[in-house]
């Protein structure tokens, strides 16, 4: 365990100085700023890549050292620190071992992210389906005879991408053995691992997919970890990908301008795990304990758990989990997401010294839940498809591109090929993929969400009831 926190060290260092700014950015250490008084504070920090402080896309003093204890506290080859999230960790990892027109294996229930990867390096992806897990009541990992039957029908694919844990924070018991599969047919894994950033402090929370033996590990430290917003790692496992490639990818994709803030808090967060102990574990455990029994204890209140405990699911009976989320925000409780059944919370990592005000959640829950039960029930038809385990899109990015396209009613759209995703978010899993065929169950899953006034990004006209499709008569794949 180490204490050193080199950019924020850097950072104290140069301010200590009392430096007055020439240089970008153009609020001058926040004298400029119309922003509250708090923030303006935070802007003395906000700086660019002055003498000392390093810059990131070419390291060599204060940020190469904290990469180099990011690497050491999670046992990877080569780790980076991400300004731009996970989704710039996702594109990197795959421009970086795949090039137009390889065949790469995806699970189906990946970030948009992923997907936006696979068309931005024109890829023809191979999707395999997840399984359904009943107790979370959400698409969980890919099982191992449906990755066996993947490779064994694209033999050729050059890559394999996974996601662990899915956003509820279920993760796979078979993870090590499909890695170690993949890497007998020398197809590198690459693992989007957002909501796992903390499984490096080690039990009760599951295994990092990077013990397990992934070839490159993207991670988003905001999410668990008190990092920043956008701020994520990559993790480079092993010499089946190129670490120059993945430098080379960053440097495109990454902002020319990172953000000094996001890297410091990046650094910090990274200290905070690699200090995190056995005592912290046990009391952070003590007290989520008595937490949860105490949820249980309020009527018509359902409690999940995840296999990761920082995440639980609330459930109440007939009702949908955007109603319950409206009643929690008039309690002044946020959650992290509503779907069509529960709200999923993510609880915060704490140390020993940490408060919370559990009780006073607990007194706030109970106000919604009863506020709830006065509200119409709304029931939920749980459609879960039984999909084939391995599927490949009716056309290839570029066919899609070419095709000519209209907007047609989604009353009028099943059987016709999407032309854009729709993406229920969050979690920003797309319930449809450009290419994909629209069916009954995907139709009927689109019309819960609707009903349940869940917010869809992708391509669509909702408000008037119209999605893209290709075109009839446009080629399909054969």
């Amino acid at each position: 365990m180490t204490q050193r926190r080199p950019i924020v060290d850097a950072l104290i260092q140069h301010q200590n100085r009392e430096p007055i700014s020439f240089h970008v950015p153009g609020h001058k250490h926040g004298i400029l700023s119309g922003l509250p008084k708090e923030i303006q504070s935070a802007l003395h920090y906000d700086l660019t890549e002055l003498t000392g402080l390093d810059d990131l896309h070419y390291p060599e003093e204060a940020i190469k050292d904290a990469q180099l204890l990011l690497a050491e506290a999670y046992g990877a080859k080569e780790s980076f620190l991400l300004v731009n999230g996970s989704t710039v960790g996702n594109l990197t990892m795959i421009h970086a071992v795949c090039k137009e027109g390889d065949v790469v294996i995806v699970q189906r229930n990946s970030h948009k992210s992923i997907f936006h990867a696979l068309e931005l390096a024109r890829l023809r992806p191979v999707y395999v389906s997840p399984q359904w897990d009943e107790e979370s009541m959400t698409a969980a990992g890919v099982p191992l005879k449906a990755m066996e039957a993947a490779i064994e029908a694209y033999p050729e694919a050059k890559a394999v991408v996974l996601t662990y844990p899915n956003y509820y924070g279920m993760v796979s018991d078979e993870l090590r053995t499909i890695i170690a599969l993949c890497h007998k047919k020398d197809m590198p894994v690459l693992v989007d691992e957002a909501h796992g950033a903390h499984f490096q402090a080690g039990l009760p929370f599951p295994v990092s997919s990077l013990v397990l033996g992934a070839d490159v590990v993207v991670q988003s430290a905001h999410k668990t970890l008190p990092a920043m917003t956008m701020g994520s790692f990559l993790h480079v496992g092993s010499n089946r990908v190129s670490v120059k490639k993945i430098q080379k990818y960053l440097r495109m994709f990454q902002s020319s301008s990172p953000s000094y803030l996001i890297l410091a808090s990046l650094d910090d967060a990274r200290s905070y795990l690699q200090n995190y102990s056995q005592p912290d574990i046990r009391v952070f455990i003590e007290k989520r304990a008595r937490f949860l029994s105490s949820l249980r204890m309020i009527p018509y209140l359902t409690v999940v758990e995840s296999d990761d405990p920082l995440k639980i699911m609330l459930r109440v009976d007939h009702h949908s989990g955007y109603q319950l989320k409206q009643q929690l925000e008039q309690a002044g409780i946020e959650v992290e997401l509503a779907d069509l059944f529960q709200v999923l919370l993510i609880l915060p990592l704490l140390k020993q010294w940490h408060a919370y005000p559990f009780a006073e959640i607990r007194s706030r829950l109970k106000v919604a839940v009863l506020g709830l039960e006065r509200e119409a029930r709304q029931e939920t038809k749980l459609m879960v498809q039984q999909q084939l385990d391995v599927t490949v899109p009716e056309l290839s990015f570029e066919e899609i591109d070419l095709a000519d396209q209209e907007w047609i009613s989604y009353t009028q759209i099943i059987g016709r090929i999407a032309a854009g995703m729709v993406i229920p978010y969050p979690p920003g899993i797309p319930l449809m993929v450009a290419g994909e065929k629209w069916t009954l169950t995907k139709v009927e899953e689109l019309m819960n969400y609707l009903a349940s006034k869940a917010q869809i990004q992708g391509d669509h006209r909702l408000e008037s009831k119209q999605l893209p499709v290709l075109q009839q008569g446009a080629p399909e794949n054969k």
